[in-house]
Order: structure tokens, then C-alpha cells, then sequence
């Protein structure tokens, strides 16, 4: 395997860990539920997404086909997180689960 696409793999992998690393922290240091979302909707499924384009180039060049389960997984996780992140804001805006008082409410409150 070329230097070059090692430098690529390990850029994909390493970016991955550290979208995965920021949206956890993200997820135990925000105040509330609302503001938690964003952790494992926004930078973590933008990391796992990395991760797995990352090993989707690699075992395609192993293989020397393309890997398309890979492709699959991300296709799929990048559709189901927003939409279940959303489901969950709008559950729970139904049971009127409070934000933080340092939060702010919804835009046209202010």
C-alpha cells in the first residue's frame, strides 16, 4: 500500500476519534437534555462516519474491490441520527422536560 494512502487512512481515523472524542465530551459536560443532543447528532456522527469511511478505503484496498458495507453503514447513520435526535427534542419539548436557567429558551421568547 502506497505512503500515501496510509497518510489518507490514518487522516480519516484520527479525525474520527477526534469528532467521537469531542461530541462525548459534549455530551457529559452540556447542562441539559436539549443541549446534549447536539454531542451525538452533530460531532460523534460525524466521527463514527469518518471512522468508518476510513476503514472503507482500506479494506477496498486490501480487497481490491469496494467495500460498499461500509458505504451502507454510513448512508444509514448519517440519515437515522438526526432524525431520532429529532424525535427525541420533540418527545421531549411534549413532556416538558425544563432547560438549564444559563440556557437559552427558544428564539422568540427574547
Amino acid at each position: 500500500m502506497p505512503l500515501w494512502l496510509e497518510v489518507v487512512i490514518s487522516l480519516f481515523l484520527l479525525g474520527g476519534s477526534l469528532f467521537a472524542l469531542i461530541g462525548a465530551i459534549g455530551l457529559y459536560r452540556l447542562p441539559d437534555f436539549y443541549t446534549r443532543l447536539h454531542g451525538p447528532t452533530k460531532a460523534t456522527t460525524v466521527g463514527v462516519g469518518s471512522l468508518v469511511v476510513g476503514s472503507m478505503v482500506y479494506f477496498s484496498v486490501q480487497s481490491g474491490a469496494p467495500s460498499l458495507h461500509e458505504l451502507l453503514i454510513t448512508f444509514f447513520l448519517f440519515i437515522t441520527a438526526p432524525v431520532s435526535a429529532n424525535m427525541l427534542a420533540k418527545a421531549a419539548m411534549h413532556i416538558g422536560v425544563k432547560t438549564m436557567d444559563n440556557t437559552r429558551g427558544k428564539p422568540w421568547d427574547q
